[in-house]
């Protein structure tokens, strides 16, 4: 007699399982994973989703595992939102669901401080191989969609790049040659080793052998570099970098061979609430070339964030090279100038203060910034010719002295410092999801000939003089979207007569007139492997604001803010 009961009980269940599984088969659902900005997986996240007619569909909180899962949900179109306490809500919109299908919305949440980020005034690294250029905004919270792929009634979609994993290790191979300049002429053969180990701290190993072509006299230039960088708690990170340079190519003014440069440089940047964002950090170095140049190059920048669409910051820096955490991305270091000045070996140094404030337009962003520098030493650039007698009449007699690159004919040397304050306004605008804009105009000082002097040698330095100036920038970077093409031109123009920058911390003072740095993936179906890239990099294209002096033998040299340099090469990654 029980048996039968127990058949007679288990039939309605049946039923309902088999309806329900009807009702589920003809709905559809969205499930996915709720993280913050490092990758964590957010408990008790509140996710909704909301029909276009503004209407309720579903309301559920994620697991333990930052999941969640909303099911029986009619045809149409959707909006899909996650928030938390002290997040900013993300969201992905004009979701389309079809009967049956099963959507896979992955969210990432940021604090306010995440929400936007400031474009680092960072020199350029034309060897950069991670193509993360840094821009004033970068939104996280609402990122475009990155992927979108579509198998049958799944649809995959999600609203952080920082969701794709990253690779163990990578291993780069690069051959450049040209004239890229001072201390960087000739063949350079460029091994880069990255790796993520597995508490999530990177390693990252560069070494860079150059050779000078018909030059058999001249040793061979090394560069070799070590950066390791940690996560920190509370949204913070950390990062060291280690490097040692030897150039024989470069001479000094009394006749001695060779640039030897160790620079210790690391910065940590840290979170206090959900407001401020801070940043310190510095150089420490040691130059060696007649004699010794030592000392330390620090920097401080700290961003407030009031609301969602303003910020305010304040930046402090005592290097052009090195100004905020992110100058810390690239293991590559700037070769210092250190030549004898006023009697002893010196290097460039200055110090730079701005206040910024910046507001969210749209997509893009308006940041006006107000600075002081007071700069002590001055480098300067030129190119010529330069013979031996030149270079020895240099640091004579309290002048300024020179050193020289013997196999490009590019030199450098210091002149008195100045002080300056000015105004710098940049608006940045996407394109594409991938390719912004940047329209900088920028006023202050930089260094030019006094008014009817005639420059020449030895007293180069003494002959030039601040002059009051304006300067004005168009800048593209990015990448091409479907063409592996990534891109970073600008074209800064300021007065001819100038041969130092104006404004000089700015974010691209060192991109003097026409410049541009192009990476080309190059596909040719199964005949190249892949990873293999092709690299251009020209500064000063058209060769703009020279000028000429003559050299103590007649010769006519020049000066200039950025000589022209242009180089090119492959690059294979693996």
């Amino acid at each position: 007699m029980q048996r039968p009961q127990v058949k007679i009980a288990l039939l309605p269940l049946m039923l309902l399982l088999a309806a329900t599984s009807v009702a589920v088969g003809q709905g559809a659902a969205v499930s996915g994973v709720v993280r913050d900005a490092q990758g964590v997986a957010q408990l008790g996240a509140l996710v909704q989703v909301i029909a276009a007619d503004s209407a309720m569909a579903g309301t559920t909180f994620t697991d333990l595992h930052g999941r969640y899962f909303i099911a029986h949900l009619l045809p149409g179109q959707y909006e899909v939102r996650a928030s938390a306490a002290l997040f900013v809500p993300a969201m992905r919109g004009n979701l389309q669901l079809q009967s049956g299908a099963q959507a896979v919305v992955n969210l990432t949440l940021s604090t306010l401080f995440e929400s936007t980020a400031w474009l680092p005034a960072e020199r350029r690294k034309a060897d950069e191989p991670g193509d993360d250029w840094k821009w004033t905004l970068r939104s996280v919270a609402n990122r475009p969609i990155l992927r979108l792929a579509e198998d049958g009634d799944v649809i995959m979609v999600s609203s952080s790049v920082r969701e794709t994993p990253k690779r163990a290790e990578r291993v780069r191979a690069e051959v450049m040659a040209g004239d890229g300049g001072f201390g960087s002429s000739g063949i350079h053969n460029v091994f880069a080793f990255d790796r993520v180990l597995d508490d999530g701290a990177g390693l990252t190993l560069r070494a860079d052998i150059g050779t000078q072509p018909g030059a058999p006299s001249v040793g061979q230039s090394t560069e070799v570099a070590t950066g390791y960088g940690m996560q920190l708690g509370m949204g913070g990170a950390a990062r060291t970098v280690l490097s040692y340079q030897a150039h024989p190519e470069v001479l000094g003014p009394d006749g001695s061979s060779g640039l030897q440069v160790m620079q210790l440089a690391s910065g940590q940047k840290m979170q206090l609430g959900d407001l401020v964002d801070v940043e310190a950090g510095g150089t420490v170095y040691v130059a060696r070339t007649s004699g010794y140049a030592s000392g330390s190059r620090p920097f401080l920048k700290v961003t407030a964030h009031p609301t969602e669409n303003w910020n305010v910051g304040y930046r402090m820096a005592t290097s052009q090279d090195l100004q905020s955490f992110a100058g810390l991305d690239t293991v590559k270091r700037e070769l210092p100038v250190a030549v004898v000045y006023q009697g002893r070996i010196q290097t460039e140094g200055g110090l730079h203060q701005e206040f910024t404030v910046g507001r969210k337009t749209g997509r893009g962003m308006v940041q006006v910034a107000y600075y002081s520098d007071s700069l002590n030493r001055v480098a300067v650039s030129g190119g010529g010719a330069l013979t031996a007698a030149d270079i020895a009449q240099t640091g004579q007699n309290g002048a300024s002295g020179i050193i020289a690159d013997s196999t490009s004919g590019n030199f450098r040397f210091l002149s008195a410092g100045y002080n300056a304050r000015g105004m710098n306004v940049m608006l940045t605008e996407p394109l594409t999801t991938s390719l912004w804009v940047a329209v900088e105009y920028g006023t202050g000082a930089a260094l030019g000939a006094k008014d009817g002097a005639a420059v020449g040698l030895p007293g180069t330095g003494s002959d030039l003089a601040p002059v009051r100036a304006r300067t004005a920038t168009v800048a593209l970077r990015g990448r091409v979207l479907r063409s592996g093409t990534a891109i970073r031109a600008a074209y800064r123009w300021q007065p001819t007569r100038l041969v130092t920058a104006v404004d000089p911390y700015a974010p691209f003072s060192d991109q003097a007139y026409l410049s541009c740095y192009l990476r080309q993936t190059l596909r040719l179906g199964s005949l190249l492997p892949p990873g293999l890239e092709a690299t251009v990099d020209v500064t000063n294209l058209l060769a703009q604001g020279y000028r000429p002096f003559l050299s103590a033998d007649g010769q006519t040299l020049f000066l200039a803010q950025s000589p022209r340099t242009v180089q090119a090469g492959l690059a294979f990654t693996f």
